[in-house]
């Protein structure tokens, strides 16, 4: 499996970005798909999960009003749709793909991980 993040960049505080993430190599509708993002000096945490299908969502307390999560089984490619951004949503963002789904999303058990996107918010 491969997992290809893009859409990162530079916005202003209060902008919008919208990150993809391309999968190929099985059947994407198989995984469970997530996001994370490491901001600098911090851990890696989930920012956002999604069930097989795209009927369930988990959003972590930050971003929940803010970001959406969403997915194209025909198209196997996940998505962030990312509103109303704020300097504290800088990190690298990364999509990872889990074969069972657990709304924990132990980072131990996700089965892969894409590269990576850069986002920075400015102030």
């Amino acid at each position: 499996v491969q997992l290809q993040a893009s859409g990162g960049g530079l916005v202003q505080a209060g902008g919008s970005l919208r990150l993809s993430c391309a999968f190929s190599g099985r059947t994407f509708g198989g995984y469970a798909m997530a996001w994370f993002r490491r901001a600098p000096g911090k851990e890696r945490e989930l920012v956002a999960g999604i069930t097989y299908s795209g009927a369930a969502t988990d959003y972590v307390d930050a971003v929940k009003g803010r970001f959406t999560i969403s997915r194209d089984n025909a198209k196997n490619t996940l998505y962030l749709q990312m509103t109303t951004l704020k300097p504290e949503d800088t990190a690298v963002y990364y999509c990872a793909a889990r074969r069972n789904y657990d709304p924990r999303w132990d980072q131990s058990r996700v089965d892969y991980w894409g590269q990576g996107t850069q986002v920075t918010v400015s102030s």
